[in-house]
């Protein structure tokens, strides 16, 4: 039988940068931007105290700190950094006149020929992109929709690096897809704007949209439980990046699929084995306009600190998540075809890989930290 479908939800209100926890975590005590949110919002001083007084991600001080995993990662989002000068350009003055069926089949082959497992096109909306910006030197400035359209694309976290979270292997994995990601993203917008079309970039540390949004607006997924998005083949098990522009694109169609929803309704396993205990084992709630689970960043955060790492278990122990192989896709063709078989293969899963699985060995090419 078909996947019921139906017009995925779309907020009431636009999202500030500012509030996001990177953002905060960026905020240094007795500045003009520190005075300035927490005059705003005084009942989150005491709380991102905790985070601050933290050891810190990627910090040699942290429960999981590893000599070459941290140095590692750390190197790779420097290289990201690099990548920011380049998200945006002059375009050229003499435009290409393109057919929009043929551009976007060319987009999406060539994002998938350099490495994109998902690729999808939505119309760019007001409530994709942030109020105001949250980082660097255009911190605090509105953000205006800019571009018509948006591209998303997925690309995939390695499962060996993720099954061994929350090591460091999470957020060296992390790191490169972004940068992975991210160089793609700005080799896209690249070319459209030598096309003569203005295009964006929207990479890791440089967004102005809100990518899960959008993403599940082009149709490569739904938000689940965990707050992440939650694609067919992966599950959470990817890394988002999107580039807007006004160049001439056929939009995918967008869908909601509510038997993958219905599986994180019942599952629960993310929230289980949370260290944090910072996503929901409840219901849905209504939260701006949108149904969905409500995460507490706050502790997620807190444990990012104290670890070093990016945590990750959610992400790892996913029934989703599994490898993208022949014996599970049979399964994910069975969740999306039988709530009985969702909740068979929930049990399943519990039996075979346990309900709160113990991370996995760290790949034998990484030793260990002492």
């Amino acid at each position: 039988m078909p996947r019921p479908r139906h017009p995925a939800a779309r907020p009431s209100r636009r999202f500030d940068e500012r509030d996001v926890i990177f953002s905060r975590r960026k905020l240094e005590e007795g500045s003009e931007r520190y005075d300035a949110y927490y005059a705003a919002h005084p009942e989150r001083e005491e709380i991102d105290r905790r985070f601050r007084t933290a050891p810190g991600l990627l910090d040699a001080r942290a429960a999981l700190a590893h000599p070459l995993m941290f140095p590692a990662a750390d190197a790779t989002f420097d290289t990201v950094d690099l990548l920011h000068a380049a998200v945006d350009g002059a375009v050229h003055e003499k435009r290409t006149d393109v057919n929009a069926a043929a551009l976007t089949t060319f987009v999406k082959g060539w994002l998938r020929q350099l490495g994109a497992h998902s690729v999808g096109v939505t119309q760019l909306r007001d409530e994709h992109c942030y109020s105001h910006a949250g980082r660097g030197d255009a911190y605090g400035k509105e953000i205006l929709r800019r571009h018509q359209h948006a591209i998303a694309f997925t690309v995939e976290m390695d499962p060996r690096m993720v099954a061994s979270a929350p090591a460091g292997s999470i957020v060296m994995e992390s790191s490169r897809e972004y940068l992975r990601s991210g160089a793609m993203a700005v080799q896209v917008a690249q070319f459209l704007r030598r096309l003569g079309w203005p295009a964006r970039a929207h990479i890791d540390g440089k967004y102005e949209v809100v990518c899960p949004l959008i993403a599940r607006d082009a149709g490569l997924g739904e938000i689940g439980r965990m707050g992440l998005l939650m694609t067919p083949r992966l599950g959470p098990r990817v890394r988002i990046a999107v580039i807007t522009t006004d160049a001439p694109l056929l939009t995918d169609t967008q869908t909601h699929d509510e038997t993958m929803l219905d599986f994180c309704t019942h599952c629960k396993k993310c929230a289980d084995a949370c260290p944090g205990r910072a996503i929901s084992d409840g219901p849905r709630i209504d939260a701006d306009g949108l149904a969905r689970w409500q995460i507490d960043s706050d502790a997620c955060f807190l444990v990012w600190n104290t670890l070093g790492t990016d945590c990750g278990r959610c992400v790892a122990v996913c029934p989703y998540s599994h490898p993208d192989t022949f014996l599970h896709n049979i399964v994910r063709r069975g969740i999306r075809l039988s709530p009985l078989i969702r909740r068979a293969a929930i049990r399943l899963d519990d039996l075979w890989y346990g309900r709160t699985p113990a991370p996995a060995s760290l790949p034998d090419w990484i030793p260990p930290a002492h």
